[in-house]
């Protein structure tokens, strides 16, 4: 049974949440959830280096504790000392915390004083007065709860991360393409348009030995439940939750087939009317005038019989690409390579997980020609954040390491609080020495959509701001964006020459891709930055880019495709 690294994550933040629910050590708490983050953002399998018997104490935050723990997932897929916590707490105690407005402490009241386990225990305390009757809640915060329950109940199914998607697919993609029968794989749908979260998983393969194919397929080692085996198409759930459906495709069909499973269904159906006009018809099997196929062996010759160039798979999601490729208009859509610079990153002199002069070397070896160091300011206790005395050491610190790399420019920034009133967490004379300053809500999410659009904006009006940090506070799964009135916030960035980030966090990717089509229409740009707690996080800037290109976004729509000198004019205000 193959072990990712998903699964070490999951087993190790799950510790957490129980060990703080119950009132461990918060130094205790802090290991597990830093090596969660560790684990969550490597891009090699750990388990693999279990198996070569490398030093796991060599990765960031891990002590020979945690990397005996490791060895033992990786062993067993299971944590004896996990299922020791289990035994003192349900695990479900845990999915109170998905609750806004209910932290470690509260959950534990409510656990303790009313054995509340489980969210509809939760909700029937709630509604029949219980929970106001707590130390340290009252009746204010049982109704949020209530609220709270509601909106949870109402939300969408959840679906796999893309980060997360692709832990568990490229391996699966990796053992098909080494089966001697199968010409070519790739896999399709919201994966291949590089939407944030993946739902099922399409695969597609050329291969004139479907029945064998299949048989490996189902045999693969992942594979817990097989849901349907055919000739040509199975459809199984691998451990992980995902569902993968795979088809064998004959190389005349693969380009129709690709386009029709890749999608959007919007786009497809555009495209599908469009022939329909021509007296043709598209399906995945090809393009067929009458009974006979004319086309369908390579996906451009799908976009050819439209006179269309190829639409990148990002962009089909039927907001006007196909349009824009009938005047010629598509974007050139922003890639990795473009990028020049990371503008968000934290140190250890705040809650990040590697010191400066490592983050440094790191963005060095990317062959970035800049790196933005914006540890948080101290508002938030959590974060370890600066307050202006160690802001200023670290400034120091920053242009004498500076004058040793060479090759890149270290940038002094800061990611500093918005209050609720819209004031920053530091003084204008500490900021006013920065080359760039971020800034971010990370409290009192709960305001009206006009107080929190007001709060960004003044906070804005201060003209050591550059940039505003994942604007609408979103964490995919985990938490609801804000309310927010983006069309204003935009406005007034374009007004006081601020910017807006894609943060390319993928449990954040935020902003979303309808707001970067937005901000680009109004000639508003945009900073990709990865807020990397750690080296290894450095490398998320993909998926900032994935999110850039779904919305629209160009190198000139981003402000870290631009050189330092010519970015320092755009963030002069």
């Amino acid at each position: 049974m193959p072990i990712h690294n998903s699964d070490v994550e999951r087993i190790f933040s799950e510790m957490a949440d129980l060990l703080e629910i119950e009132g461990a050590n918060q130094y205790r708490v802090r290991a597990y959830r830093n090596a969660a983050r560790t684990i969550s953002t490597m891009s090699g399998n750990v388990v693999d280096m279990v198996a070569e018997g490398e030093d796991l104490t060599e990765l960031p935050g891990i002590g020979k504790e945690l990397a005996a723990k490791i060895e033992e997932i990786a062993k067993t897929g299971e944590l004896s000392q996990l299922e020791e916590l289990h035994q003192r707490i349900p695990p479900t105690v845990a999915d109170m915390l998905k609750i806004a407005g209910l932290g470690p402490k509260r959950v534990q009241t409510i656990y303790k004083e009313l054995n509340v386990t489980s969210l509809d225990q939760l909700r029937h305390a709630a509604e029949s007065g219980e929970i106001r009757k707590l130390p340290g809640l009252g009746e204010k915060t049982e109704q949020k709860i209530i609220e709270e329950l509601e909106r949870w109940s109402q939300r969408e199914p959840e679906r796999t991360l893309l980060a997360v998607a692709s832990q568990i697919v490229e391996p699966l993609l990796d053992y098909l393409r080494g089966l001697k029968s199968v010409e070519r794989v790739e896999a399709a749908g919201s994966y291949r348009r590089k939407k944030e979260t993946v739902g099922d998983l399409d695969i597609l393969a050329i291969s004139d030995a479907g029945k064998e194919v299949i048989s490996q397929f189902v045999a693969y080692e992942d594979v817990e439940e097989i849901v349907s085996q055919g000739e040509t198409r199975s459809t199984v759930v691998l451990r992980s939750g995902l569902q993968v459906d795979l088809r064998v495709v004959p190389k005349e069909s693969y380009g129709a087939a690709i386009v029709y499973f890749t999608g959007s269904k919007a786009h497809n159906i555009h495209l599908r009317n469009m022939a329909l006009d021509e007296g043709l018809k598209v399906n995945e099997y090809g393009v067929f005038r009458d009974e006979e196929q004319i086309a369908g062996r390579k996906e451009k010759e799908i976009y050819d019989l439209f006179d269309l160039p190829v639409i990148a798979p990002e962009l089909r999601e039927d907001r006007g690409e196909i349009e824009a490729a009938q005047k010629g208009q598509l974007p050139h859509l922003i890639t990795l390579q473009d990028i020049r610079g990371d503008l968000h990153t934290h140190t250890t002199a705040s809650d990040g997980r590697a010191p400066l002069e490592e983050m440094a070397r790191a963005a060095r070896e990317l062959g970035y020609d800049y790196v933005a160091f914006t540890d948080h300011s101290a508002y938030i206790g959590v974060t370890q954040g600066l307050d202006a005395d160690e802001l200023a050491k670290q400034i120091e610190e920053i242009e004498q390491l500076n004058e040793e790399m060479g090759e890149i420019t270290l940038l002094k920034g800061i990611e500093v609080d918005v209050m609720e009133d819209g004031s920053l967490d530091l003084p204008d004379d500490i900021l006013s020495k920065l080359d760039l300053v971020i800034c971010a809500i990370h409290s009192k999410f709960d305001l009206s959509s006009d107080k929190q659009t007001e709060r960004i904006i003044r906070a804005m009006d201060n003209p050591n701001v550059n940039i505003l940090a994942h604007p609408t506070g979103r964490r995919i799964n985990d938490r609801s964006p804000y309310e927010i009135d983006m069309t204003r916030v935009m406005d007034a960035a374009l007004e006081r020459g601020c910017f807006l980030e894609v943060n390319a966090q993928p449990i954040r990717l935020d902003l979303n891709d309808i707001y970067c089509k937005m901000a680009k229409e109004r000639g508003l740009k945009i900073s990709i930055a990865t807020d990397a707690h750690g080296v290894e996080e450095l490398k998320f800037m993909r998926y900032g880019v994935y999110q850039a290109r779904r919305g629209w976004l160009e190198p000139n729509d981003v402000l870290n495709t631009r050189s330092w000198d010519d970015l320092k004019k755009l963030l002069k205000r």
